[in-house]
């Protein structure tokens, strides 16, 4: 069985999705959306899309669509992700999932009712480098995790972006900053219990540079920077009591891509080989709803991701600790 999949919106990421979906065996790009008939139809010719609509609603009308992708703007995301659900329709939405804990909470209820599978797209939490840090780490390669440091800065100089828009989720935290928050996460195991965070913010109110600190039940911390007005970079690196462990290119790694783990001078190379960054998350999804197994981000996931952020941005705005 192939998985039909449509988009809702014409956003540039689409360009990263689309060559996987139209190349995997168990999935049928069919339909694109947009708010604008005449961006959906360019949109549907430059990729061959079969099918074109004019608004949300009617694709979501289209029977033939089992998957919806939702690559709309941050404030957009729950709203369409219940709609796509409440349709009847499976859901990869981008992240983040949600902008409160209680949006995810009514995600989960809509797709509990419909019977469908929503999973946040993560994409990197699908590459083999991804899972074998959390292997080494789980393992005790490193002993007891002291620190996980994480950073993902790159320029945003396009005007009326809706990634400064602050009623629609606007905000490097929530663009960029997630990623290491998710990555402290998933290699710990374990939610934090309590975080403080700094931002400096632009013209519009939105977090143009956010560094924030995050303390764990097992006494591990995590320390992120995030930001718009920096040149692109991305590093993550583990600290443990025996040895440490760095990650180059965490949150967009490649088909090769190299682990260094340090003990004391001695430094061990890990060389990883993984697929397409994005076809991982599109055969997750088609291993979730065709094979009935959980999908690798889970509902349960994305809302502690989404408990973290929220806290982050409060702890900024309050200038004190804040509980997650």
């Amino acid at each position: 069985m192939k998985l039909r999949w449509g988009i809702l919106g014409v956003a540039r990421i689409n360009r990263a999705l689309v060559p996987p979906l139209q190349a995997a065996d168990r999935h049928e790009l069919l339909a694109i959306a947009s708010r604008d008939a005449g961006r959906a139809a360019d949109a549907a010719k430059q990729w061959e899309i079969p099918r074109a609509y004019g608004s949300y609603e009617d694709l979501l009308a289209d029977r033939d669509i089992d998957v919806v992708y939702i690559p709309l703007p941050n404030g957009l995301h729950a709203t369409w992700t219940i709609r796509a659900a409440e349709a009847g329709k499976h859901v990869l939405c981008e992240k983040p999932l949600a902008l409160t804990v209680d949006e995810v909470d009514r995600i989960q209820d809509a797709a509990r009712r419909a019977g469908v599978v929503v999973a946040e797209a993560f994409m990197y939490r699908h590459h083999p480098q991804t899972l074998r840090v959390r292997e080494l780490v789980a393992a005790g390669s490193l002993g007891t995790i002291r620190l996980v440091r994480g950073a993902f800065t790159f320029s945003l100089t396009r005007e009326g972006d809706p990634r400064l828009d602050p009623t629609q989720g606007g905000g490097s935290l929530w663009d960029v900053g997630c990623y290491p928050v998710s990555f402290a996460r998933f290699v710990l195991g374990e939610e934090p219990v309590e975080v403080f965070g700094w931002q400096a913010t632009g013209a519009t109110g939105v977090d143009l540079t956010f560094a924030g600190a995050l303390r764990f039940p097992s006494g591990a911390l995590g320390l992120i920077d995030c930001g718009f007005g920096a040149p692109f970079r991305t590093h993550v690196e583990v600290v443990g009591s025996d040895a440490s462990l760095v990650v180059p290119h965490p949150f967009k790694p490649g088909a090769a891509e190299t682990i260094l783990v340090a003990r004391g001078e001695q430094v061990e190379e890990v060389r990883v080989t993984g697929a397409d960054l994005y076809l991982g998350e599109i055969e997750d999804m088609a291993d979730a709803i065709l094979l009935g197994q959980p999908p690798r981000v889970t509902l349960a996931e994305s809302r502690g991701n989404v408990a973290s952020l929220v806290a982050l941005l409060g702890a900024a705005h309050a200038g004190r600790p804040m509980a997650v």
